[in-house]
């Protein structure tokens, strides 16, 4: 079972990190803080951490504070029990990740997609279909292997509390969050960003004007309306990159996780595999 989040959601701070396995200034790991007051989540401030040392010192904060961090947790059990790595627990395996350099794993995980067949190379998690989320194994387009191997191990070394994975410091709580998810419930497929020079057209900036306002407006399923400034609202929109968005978006799944017994996490989660936050599951379900 999950500890349950503080129930005085007005002191707990939250944040949102849209997270980079190499950030540099250009491209730096996004912070956004916030607190929750009912049904309504007042953006604070937006931070750049352009360097891992960085988001680990953010780690090192002290609480009270609920993050939604947007990276894998876990791997999928299929592709664990294959390789036959630990998975006694999610520590040792995170362990026996963390001492692999990103080479070994982008062999084995090719190796374990050659022997598939066309159409299932990858092995998914249970929430991946949910979320509609890329497999945590996939090590291109995203790079989503090589963030897990970024940030998994510094959440195991910041002795955070991990709900249904690791106990730690209940002050410091992480889960796992994904803006694809919130995104695509209120935009459907419209893309709102690119890293891509070429591909910041008029068409994405005003699908982040359109995600902007129906933030505001709480018309997602999870219940909170977002509070701006005039300014934030304008950064939000100006980011073609989408990156200080995507920070927001894990923000608002980190307070409505807070609010929910268990933190809405699956009561019977796999710790090998984690479970990204709101993504639904069925009741009695193993997550």
């Amino acid at each position: 079972m999950h500890s349950s989040p503080p129930r005085s959601p007005a002191d707990l701070l939250l944040i949102g990190i849209d997270f980079s396995s190499a950030p540099t200034r250009r491209k730096p790991i996004t912070a956004a803080f916030g607190r929750r007051r009912g049904q309504v989540l007042q953006l604070d401030r937006l931070e750049a951490l352009p360097s891992l040392a960085e988001f680990e010192a953010l780690l090192a904060r002290p609480g009270p504070w609920l993050a939604g961090c947007d990276f894998p947790f876990g791997l999928p059990r299929e592709l664990v029990e294959t390789l036959d790595w630990p998975r006694a627990d999610w520590a040792s395996l995170i362990r026996h990740y963390a001492s692999l350099d990103r080479a070994t794993i982008r062999a084995q995980f090719a190796a374990f997609c050659a022997a598939r067949p066309a159409g299932a190379k990858f092995a998914h998690r249970a929430s991946d279909a949910p979320a509609g989320a890329s497999p945590s194994m996939k090590w291109v387009n995203p790079p989503v292997a090589y963030m897990l191997h970024a940030g998994a191990p510094r959440l195991l070394a910041a002795g955070l509390s991990l709900p249904g994975l690791q106990a730690g410091d209940p002050a410091r709580v992480a889960l796992e969050a994904y803006p694809g998810l919130l995104a695509r419930e209120l935009l459907g497929r419209r893309s709102y960003k690119s890293d891509e020079l070429a591909k910041q057209d008029e068409a994405r900036l005003i699908a982040r004007k359109d995600l902007v306002d129906a933030l505001e407006q709480g018309r997602s399923r999870l219940g909170l309306r977002l509070k701006l400034s005039h300014a934030q609202r304008e950064a939000l929109v100006d980011d073609a990159r989408g990156d200080l968005l995507d920070a927001v978006l894990c923000l608002l799944q980190a307070g409505w996780a807070a609010e929910q017994p268990g933190y809405g996490l699956p009561p019977a989660l796999d710790p090998v595999e984690g479970w990204i936050i709101s993504a639904e599951f069925e009741a009695g379900s193993r997550g």
